[in-house]
């Protein structure tokens, strides 16, 4: 048996592999994963709000809040397009729009501010 380590959209796994003989056959199981938490926005206090940060580089998908708009923590903000996933960028609290930082299509880095809160 021989081990490997195979890395799949970013995740190292350790895997075995063991050759079946040609009339052998395995019981196979099945796990549930948990699904892959969605990555956390960074926020920070400016003084004139809370600024929220990309978690990660990648492309504005779509901008979900327009300025003076109000949002709920959990409330969706952005889609942002890293890896080949889409990922949804939440309030981290409560607020009220200031202003948005980012347009559609627009490629961001990590932590960058993407809007003021």
């Amino acid at each position: 048996m021989k081990r490997y380590e195979v890395t799949v959209n970013g995740q190292v796994y350790e895997v075995s592999l063991r050759e079946l003989q040609a009339n052998e056959t395995v019981a196979t199981t099945t796990t549930q994963s948990a699904p892959a938490a969605a990555p956390t926005p960074t926020a920070s206090n400016t003084g004139e709000g809370f600024s929220v940060k990309a978690p990660m580089g990648g492309v504005i998908m779509s901008v979900k809040v327009k300025p003076n708009q109000v949002v709920k923590a959990g409330d969706t903000l952005f889609i942002l397009e890293a890896m080949k996933m889409e990922n949804e960028i939440v309030a981290p609290q409560d607020g009220v729009v200031k202003s948005i930082l980012v347009n559609e299509s627009q490629q961001v880095e990590t932590n960058q501010e993407l809007v003021i809160i």
